[in-house]
């Protein structure tokens, strides 16, 4: 006598192959991160779980750089960041500001990090920066960003398409600027 089971199995199997199919023509693949972080970890020089370190000029504290996972890829003088803290300071040794993003480069050789996915940059003021991406040149020390940004503080909500400035952000260059700084209502708005 046969089991019915092998039957059942079998149309079982027939439906997983075509729910998936259809599920992969939707487009609802997602990213596989597991996928990703091995195949970065298998390219990478170095791969360093809680980096942490400063970046100084000359003996004096600009930076504390921390990140969740780092990938060194040593030939290149690069380390790709997951999860970036990036506190800055200000000549007298005061926190100036704390940047954090989803991830970022830093380029060792050329004194640059750039920060990329939801940047935050917060002011020791309550001053609040973001955009999706923002780069820091330590040997300017100035960070900059090309894409739009929005910023708020208690007196200022503006916003802009390029920003250039010092860590502190109190000396920016802009392009584009809107928004209500003070009891000034600014173009565009």
């Amino acid at each position: 006598m046969r089991h019915p089971l092998p039957f059942a199995c079998a149309a079982a199997s027939v439906l997983l192959v075509a729910a998936s199919l259809a599920f992969s023509a939707c487009g609802g693949r997602k990213r596989d991160v597991v996928a990703e972080v091995q195949q970065a970890a298998d390219t990478a020089d170095e791969l360093l779980i809680g980096m942490r370190f400063y970046l100084t000029d000359q003996g004096v504290r600009q930076a504390y750089l921390e990140a969740d996972s780092a990938f060194v890829y040593e030939n290149e003088g690069r380390t790709e960041l997951k999860r970036v803290h990036l506190t800055f300071y200000a000549t007298t040794g005061e926190q100036s500001s704390i940047l954090t993003s989803d991830e970022g480069t830093y380029r060792g050789r050329q004194a640059t990090m750039e920060a990329r996915g939801n940047v935050i940059v917060l002011r020791p003021d309550g001053g609040r920066l973001t955009t999706s991406v923002l780069r820091y040149d330590q040997a300017k020390n100035q960070v900059w960003t090309d894409q739009h940004y929005v910023y708020t503080s208690t007196d200022r909500n503006v916003e802009g398409d390029t920003l250039t400035s010092d860590p502190s952000f109190n000396n920016i260059t802009t392009q584009n600027l809107r928004g209500r700084a003070g009891h000034y209502r600014l173009p565009g708005q």
